[in-house]
């Protein structure tokens, strides 16, 4: 048998004067949880960034040594947003170090990183090579 205390307002069993809580405890959630996604896809952007431009480096750096120095500033430029390029000789290797903004949406640039590559300078080897 049913008692009064059993029932919700207007005689209904149950929950039935919390109906739409659920929509709206999402609605007040789904904000910070997309903030969140947003700060930890940023967050491992700029993590993965040295990495990157290690990698473009050290490209950079065999094209170079090549002397494909137009491809070389290519792929530093091609590694993040406002990479640039610099080279130094270091006796029979050439090494070149990209650098670029680190930028945090929202925040935008908080700092700098770098990555550095040397690869043997043949730019200027002569022989019968093809």
């Amino acid at each position: 048998m049913r008692s009064a205390s059993d029932s919700g307002p207007g005689g209904e069993r149950g929950l039935g004067g919390e109906r739409g809580s659920a929509t709206a405890e999402f609605a007040v959630v789904l904000p910070a949880v997309l903030l969140l996604a947003v700060l930890l896809v940023t967050v491992a952007r700029a993590a993965l960034l040295p990495v990157a431009l290690a990698d473009a480096a050290a490209d950079a750096a065999r094209l170079a040594g090549r002397g494909e120095a137009g491809a070389a500033v290519a792929r530093a430029a091609s590694a993040a947003p406002g990479a640039t390029m610099s080279t130094a000789k270091e006796g029979a290797l050439l090494c070149v170090e990209v650098r670029a903004p680190v930028v945090v949406a929202g925040l935008g640039r908080i700092g700098e990183s770098s990555g550095r590559g040397c690869a043997l300078d043949d730019s200027e080897a002569t022989g019968d090579t093809p």
